[in-house]
């Protein structure tokens, strides 16, 4: 019972202070993002725009695919069930309104974890590793304004413009679905969309993003700038960044559906 105990106060220890310090990371981020520039200490535009274009512009090109193959998915199987009832046109409205609240924010997230979020603990891990955030430190740099504000802000931007291409590109999956197998004409498709859509259905996905994108940033910098151990400690950053962001997401994503639900 004495080692159940202890089992469970270490864990809950160790989940407090890493809350805590995930906490004064993203405290001290948005403070040099938000309020200092206001005070006249300037933004790193320049790395900020460069980080967009690492994990938004070059990241356009798979959440694009895994979206399309998600929609292609979801008319599927929603066709396969609806089809029983003399419902398939209602296989439209079901992507529509599935993609747009719940799945391309979602997917979205996930696919940035995994690429961009275990990049900055990677980047940053090796950074601390080889003693440059020190350096940085010594010659009068902050490491948060320097080395997360860039990453924070490229996230915060990118992530809501990313799934607005994934809305598009689940939604067209659906489309050529009910064009080849439900005999849609693109205009009939075009329309069921714009009946089933209202933009609520599109601003609650985009809510999602942008704190899906402030989790992603966050841990991912987190992670790399807690690396001890050397090389070891660098891929075990690497892993725990994606492992954690992707719980994080998916339980910031069930506390807004349900807020979604009980207030809309």
């Amino acid at each position: 019972m004495t080692g159940v105990l202890e089992f469970i106060g270490r864990n809950t220890l160790d989940l407090v202070r890493y809350a805590n310090g995930l906490y004064e990371l993203s405290r001290k981020a948005a403070y040099w993002a938000f309020v200092a520039p206001f005070r006249g200490r300037g933004l790193k535009w320049g790395s900020a725009i460069h980080q967009m274009v690492l994990a938004g512009v070059n990241s356009i090109p798979i959440v694009s695919l895994i979206s399309l193959f998600i929609g292609v998915i979801l008319a599927l199987q929603g066709a396969y069930e609806l089809q029983k009832f003399g419902a398939g046109t209602y296989v439209t409205a079901l992507v529509g309104v599935a993609v747009t609240r719940e799945l391309g924010p979602l997917i979205t997230a996930i696919v940035i974890a995994g690429r961009s979020g275990s990049a900055f603990a990677a980047e940053i891990g090796t950074m601390k590793v080889g003693e440059e955030i020190d350096a940085l430190e010594a010659m009068g740099l902050n490491s948060v304004k320097f080395l997360v504000v860039p990453k924070y802000l490229a996230m915060v931007i990118m992530l809501p413009c990313l799934t607005l291409i994934a809305d598009t590109a689940g939604i067209l999956g659906g489309g050529i679905f009910d064009m080849l197998q439900l005999d849609q004409s693109f205009v009939m498709f075009l329309i069921g969309t714009r009946d089933s859509l209202a933009m609520r259905d599109i601003w609650t996905g985009l809510v999602k993003s942008l704190v899906f994108g402030l989790i992603i940033s966050g841990v991912g910098c987190y992670e790399g700038f807690s690396v001890r151990g050397g090389a070891e400690g660098v891929g075990k950053a690497t892993t725990s960044s994606v492992v954690v962001s992707i719980f994080l997401v998916i339980f910031a994503d069930v506390l807004f559906t349900a807020l979604f639900y009980y207030t809309m």
